[in-house]
């Protein structure tokens, strides 16, 4: 059987944009009034108030602007993802990376499989906890490191990154960016259902952790070794740029959990990491440029790539079709039983994923419309929002237009169909998972 065998990801995102600028003429153009929300702090739309609008299509000549456009709104984003690839550059470059793995890998010497799990539930729980995914990017030469040292495919490192964090992310009781604001909108309180969720969050992790680990159990291969910088005179100062890593990672937690950072603070405190760690580990001010340079070189396609998937949903806003779609996903769903206008939601919260990328952006775009219709028809406000968390949340790992998941796969150096074939039988299987869940959450009321 002919698998489907995915264009460049550049090609495959300009031809996302095309699309989306062939969609401005095909449908009309509309429009829901909107109102700011205190809760949230953020404009939501107001019910039944979706009316049409003069057309406003996207010439071609438009949707090359709004590439540059797309990246102008994703640049916090993007410098992020080009000053943490320097720093980690830096960090690579100075012997330490290598060195740490080494010493993790002699610590489970001979169950080199337990590192998955342990690797795929600390991204999980970055992804409960943050809806961790562009800060990703940077992390992805680390990876590969310790992938190509125990002799797993590169896919690996994108399945127990990016893969993790948005499982953890679709299942999670409190990510604040996806069952926050979900919670916020639909007036319920925050942390509820919590104990529910958990006892999926927890199956969820087990359907990709195992099916990781046996996707790279069966397709291991001979473990590279590669030869440590400094291997003499650098152990101190290998420890002394670990431990910087390791203090660096423990504030940018505490800056994302309490202070409440932007990607502007993450792009400063990884700066300050290759800075200091370049200095430490003995590569002086003209070695730490260099680094920083070569990192920029090879993160730069990466980073770029989230610039292209945000000018899919900037030519689709400009041509005032965003809410017109919303609208005619959403209503349909009136006229279905309670369960299956629950699975329903499940549906359209997959298909919207796609032209809205952004799942906080979709939360406000979508709970106030569903929210009136759940209480019209008996459906639990609460079941609402897990329809909204793993329809959007599970999209995440197979949807091209998250610029996040193309960058960090493509980093890996992994063709996109490949990652699909890996992807898929999960992301069904999480699927079917989220089904149980709904049904499990109308039948016992929660």
């Amino acid at each position: 059987m002919k698998t489907i065998r995915f264009p460049h990801p550049l090609v495959l995102l300009v031809g996302f944009i095309l699309l989306a600028t062939l969609l401005t003429y095909l449908l009309p153009a509309g429009v829901f009034e909107r109102h700011p929300d205190a809760a949230t702090g953020r404009d939501v739309v107001v019910p039944g108030s979706y009316h049409r609008v003069p057309a406003s299509p996207v010439n071609p000549l438009q949707a090359i602007v709004d590439i540059p456009k797309g990246m102008t709104e994703a640049a916090s984003v993007i410098f992020l993802v080009f000053l943490a690839g320097g720093a980690f550059t830096v960090v690579d470059q100075t012997g330490a990376l290598r060195r740490g793995v080494d010493w993790l890998l002699d610590k489970f010497r001979g169950r080199e499989a337990v590192v998955i799990p342990i690797i795929c539930v600390l991204f999980a729980t970055m992804g409960a906890l943050e809806n961790m995914q562009e800060e990703i990017v940077p992390l992805i030469p680390v990876l590969l490191i310790l992938m190509r040292r125990i002799g797993y495919p590169p896919i690996i490192a994108a399945a127990v990154s990016i893969g993790s964090a948005a499982v953890g992310a679709a299942f999670s009781p409190l990510n604040p960016f996806q069952v926050g604001i979900a919670q916020k909108l639909a007036q319920l309180p925050l942390l509820s259902g919590g104990g529910f969720r958990m006892i999926f969050l927890a199956l969820a992790l087990a359907i990709w952790i195992g099916g990781t680990v046996r996707f790279a159990m069966r397709h291991r291969i001979a473990p590279e070794v590669d030869e440590v910088p400094g291997e003499a005179a650098g152990v101190g100062r290998h420890g002394l740029v670990l431990l910087l890593l390791f203090l660096t990672f423990a504030f940018f937690a505490y800056g994302v959990l309490k202070l409440e950072w932007d990607f502007d603070q993450m792009a400063a405190l990884f700066f300050g990491l290759g800075v200091a760690a370049g200095l430490v580990g003995g590569l002086g001010l003209t070695g730490t440029a260099s680094g920083f340079i070569d990192g920029f070189r090879d993160i730069a396609f990466s980073a770029l790539l989230i610039g292209f998937a945000r000018a899919i949903f900037v030519v689709l806003e400009q041509g005032q079709i965003v809410d017109t779609i919303v609208n005619g996903l959403s209503a349909p769903l009136a006229g279905l039983p309670v369960t299956l206008s629950a699975l329903g939601m499940v549906g359209v919260h997959t298909a919207l994923h796609l032209p809205v990328p952004s799942v906080s952006g979709q939360a406000v775009l979508t709970m106030p419309l569903l929210v009136p219709l759940s209480d019209l028809i008996g459906l639990s406000r609460q079941v609402t929002v897990l329809a909204y968390q793993y329809g959007a949340g599970l999209c995440e790992i197979v949807t091209p237009t998250n610029g996040a998941l193309v960058a960090i796969v493509t980093a890996c150096g992994v063709r996109f169909d490949q990652w699909w074939k890996f992807v898929l039988p999960l992301y069904l299987l999480l699927l079917l998972l989220a089904v149980v869940a709904i049904i499990t959450g109308i039948a016992v009321g929660i």
